[in-house]
Order: structure tokens, then sequence, then C-alpha cells
């Protein structure tokens, strides 16, 4: 700690001591600066930087289309394709398309998708209501 000093003053201090000297806040007033390393400064904030990133968690969407036809077979399949999705920490779009008279009918297409998220309910919580999107109704939901 040097206090406030002279631009030409902490220059040569940096120089006499063989380092650089690095501003560290030049929004800050007086500017605040650092005599230091610069290359050791830089390589040790890239690493700080490559170990947060490795640290984090990228979450995917990933998407399961039915229609409000599909059997009960079916229907199971994509449930266990769904908690796959879950339980390896995705996030899962259902989306169910109505083609043609279907979309007349548009209460057994919300009850089948309401049972999807109520199967789910107990490794999911619910991010989207089931919505009506043109000609498909969609739900998402998430890790719990």
């Amino acid at each position: 700690m040097l206090g406030i000093v002279s631009i030409d003053e902490a220059l040569e201090k940096a120089s006499d001591a063989g380092l650089d000297l690095v501003e560290l806040s030049p929004q800050a007033d007086p500017p605040v600066c650092k005599i230091l390393d610069y290359g050791k400064y830089r390589y040790e904030s890239q690493r700080k930087i490559k170990e947060a990133k490795k640290k984090q968690k990228v979450v995917h969407l990933k998407e399961i289309k039915i229609r409000p036809t599909t059997d009960v077979h079916d229907y199971e399949v994509k449930l266990k394709s769904a908690r796959k999705f879950i339980e390896s920490g995705d996030k899962v779009k259902v989306s169910m398309r109505f083609r043609g008279r279907e979309i007349a009918h548009k209460d057994l297409g919300e009850d089948k998708i309401k049972q999807f998220a109520s199967d789910l309910s107990d490794i999911a919580k619910i991010e989207v209501e089931p919505k009506m999107e043109g000609k498909q109704m969609i739900l998402i939901v998430a890790p719990a």
C-alpha cells in the first residue's frame, strides 16, 4: 500500500521491481493500480474463467411429441424417455400436435398432457403450463 502516487513515480517503482504497473479499476477516483507480473496475472485470471466454465451445468431442452390418439404403450415409452431426460438434468418440452378435426377436441389433448405432467410430478415440476400455440399444445417440465 503506497497510497496516492503520481504515474511517473509508480512506473519507476514498478520498473525497479522488474514488474508491471497494472490498472485494476480505471473508473475509481483516483484510478487503482497494482505492481505485479502482468503475464502471471492474465494466466491466473484465464484459469479462473476455465474453472468456472467446468463447474457450470448446461441445461438442454429435449422435446417429446405426442398426439391425442397416442396409445398406452407408446405413451409409456415416451414417458420413460422423458424420465431419462429429466434424471440427466435436462428440461423436457412435451408438444401435442392436433391434426384436422382433432382440434375440436382440445379438452382430450389437454387431459392427456396433464396426465403426462402428473406422471412426471415425482421427479419434475411444471415450468410452463399447458398452452396452445397454433395447432400445437405445449408443456415444459424441469427437474425438481
